[in-house]
């Protein structure tokens, strides 16, 4: 099933429950949380502190997408903060293997995150740990960035990978996923749809959800 995840990278943090509300109401059913360090990407966002606050104020899973460095030393603190979904950058973690490890050992669905310069059989080891991937589609660091079109190669070429070794991840795409994008990248092959100005940019985050999601699951029927 097609799902968008909103980004709340673009939300307004004043009405930060508000923003996600209105989202949920437009069938959005994960929220996506970009954190960024300053190191690994060049800007800084939050950090569990925001992330145990966005607990308090909806019952959707938190998909936290890890863009810092040493993640290892972070995870625990992520997950107490009531993080559901973890994952992690390839070009991030020295031992990959440990660090899934770690995040599926706090009974938490762990993902793996490739940037657009990075090949997709570079996981091929370690897909049966995760419990999606996340094929970066901008370069990561800031949102409202233009869809990089070999992105779709990438996803078919994941989904064809998947089904060669009869595996079960589901597959996320982060980046310019919008309007005019959206029914392209999932006739490749993703399921789990971040969005962050196609959602929140208008101030409309219900009605632009709605109608996103609506044009996804028209794309998947196709």
């Amino acid at each position: 099933m097609v799902e968008i995840l909103p980004s709340i990278l673009s939300a307004d943090f004043a009405r930060l429950a508000e923003d996600v509300a209105a989202a949920e109401r437009g069938g959005c059913t994960v929220v996506h949380v970009d954190v960024m360090d300053g190191h690994f990407v060049p800007n800084i966002t939050i950090g569990p502190p925001v992330v145990k606050s966005l607990r308090k104020a909806t019952k959707l899973p938190l998909d936290c997408h890890l863009m810092i460095e040493n993640p290892d030393q972070y995870i625990p603190a992520f997950a107490d903060a009531g993080a559901d979904w973890i994952s992690v950058h390839y070009e991030a973690c020295r031992h990959l293997h440990r660090t899934l490890d770690l995040i599926s050992s706090r009974g938490l669905k762990a993902g793996v995150v490739i940037n657009p310069a990075t090949r997709v059989d570079l996981l091929t080891d370690i897909l049966p740990m995760v419990d999606f991937v996340l094929v970066m589609s901008v370069n990561p660091g800031f949102g409202g960035q233009k869809f990089i079109e070999f992105s779709l190669d990438k996803i078919r070429n994941l989904a064809a990978l998947r089904q060669k070794l009869g595996l079960a991840f589901r597959i996320e795409v982060d980046g310019g996923v919008a309007h005019d994008t959206v029914a392209r990248i999932v006739q490749a092959g993703a399921e789990l749809l971040v969005a962050g100005n196609a959602v929140f940019g208008a101030k409309r985050p219900e009605e632009d959800a709605r109608t996103l999601l609506a044009a996804a699951r028209q794309a998947a029927r196709t």
